[in-house]
């Protein structure tokens, strides 16, 4: 297949894309307008792209949901939004903004996702993040967590960062969760070209309490709001699945090997404070840990009383589990 020739000029894509990341935040990247890097994918007037041509709105209504994908496929890179998230009572929604090539390979796709979760009035916004590679979806590797504001009150930045070796995921420019490429994972590491996406959908079945809590449509239309979006990597023709143009840097600044200390200080603090759900730590899902991942044991033991049913020993209560790939014990817990 075609992408098995990328080889040849990723590491030169590799070095350009960290080197800009290293020496520029993404206020400083140049934004590209709705018709030059994106196009709408479904929803019909539900997506409306504001007068400036870089701010976009995607609307949920009883009719149907919207979203919109970028006219390129990105060979590693950052991308990045700020979004604002719709208010009220919102269980049910689902605002995702996300890398993906299901549409090329149905059957081997990769994908890594920020996948925001509604809730009930008064209830906060989650957001999980997820990963996969080469249709591993039977490995769930999502992580839940809550955040330290109000989503939907104003708009906050939420930041990619993909290469060979690492993937990193932002909160306005604080790194949430460092996910890296190990030997044992062969294939499952995102490697292939990927579209970025936007979307809200109906997720009733699924995203707030296990569908418990479902999209009421006395609350439509659900507003999310996007801007100052940021494609910055290296384009590959969807056809010859050859790299197209790589986006250049002036910085003299050395590539970055990951995470910086202070960086990783904040991390640590976020995680401590905010994780509610890893799928590392799921003893129900995993007898023994999937091989990619490096257990922390405060982490473990901070989830495992938070929640022991789902990250301990302890008994299911009321006598029966009902699992959901994408839901957890811990989930209801901070959903009720």
């Amino acid at each position: 297949m075609g992408f098995f020739h990328l080889g040849l000029f990723l590491c030169a894509c590799q070095v350009l894309v960290l080197g800009v990341v290293a020496s520029a935040p993404s206020g400083k990247l140049p934004i590209i307008p709705f018709d030059e890097g994106y196009t709408k994918l479904f929803g019909d007037d539900n997506l409306m792209i504001l007068r400036d041509g870089k701010s976009f709105h995607l609307s949920l209504d009883e009719r149907t949901g919207s979203g919109f994908v970028s006219q390129d496929l990105y060979q590693h890179g950052f991308f990045s939004a700020s979004i604002k998230l719709p208010a009220d009572y919102t269980a049910g929604v689902v605002v995702a903004f996300y890398m993906s090539n299901g549409d090329m390979f149905p059957k081997y796709h990769d994908e890594i996702d920020f996948e925001f979760l509604g809730n009930i009035r008064g209830k906060e916004w989650r957001v999980q993040t997820n990963i996969y590679g080469n249709g591993s979806t039977n490995t769930g590797r999502e992580e839940r967590y809550n955040l330290w504001f109000d989503p939907s009150d104003d708009y906050h930045q939420y930041s990619i960062l993909w290469t060979d070796i690492q993937i990193i995921f932002y909160v306005d420019n604080v790194p949430i969760r460092e996910f890296k490429k190990t030997k044992s994972m062969g294939g499952d590491f995102p490697a292939k070209p990927m579209s970025l996406y936007a979307t809200i959908w109906d997720g009733s079945d699924w995203a707030t309490n296990g569908g418990k809590y479902r999209v009421n449509y006395k609350y439509a239309p659900y507003l999310a709001e996007f801007s100052d979006l940021v494609l910055h990597g290296c384009a590959v023709d969807p056809i010859e699945q050859l790299s197209k143009k790589c986006e250049n840097t002036q910085s003299s600044e050395s590539v970055p090997t990951g995470v910086t200390r202070l960086q990783r200080m904040k991390m640590e603090s976020f995680r401590k404070k905010h994780m509610t759900y890893s799928y590392c730590y799921d003893r129900i899902r995993y007898k023994s840990p999937p091989s990619e991942c490096v257990i922390n044991p405060q982490e473990a033991e901070r989830l495992r009383v938070f929640d022991p049913v789902t990250f301990g020993k302890g008994r299911r209560r009321h006598g029966k589990h009902h699992h959901r790939s994408r839901v957890s014990q811990a989930d209801e817990a901070t959903s009720i």
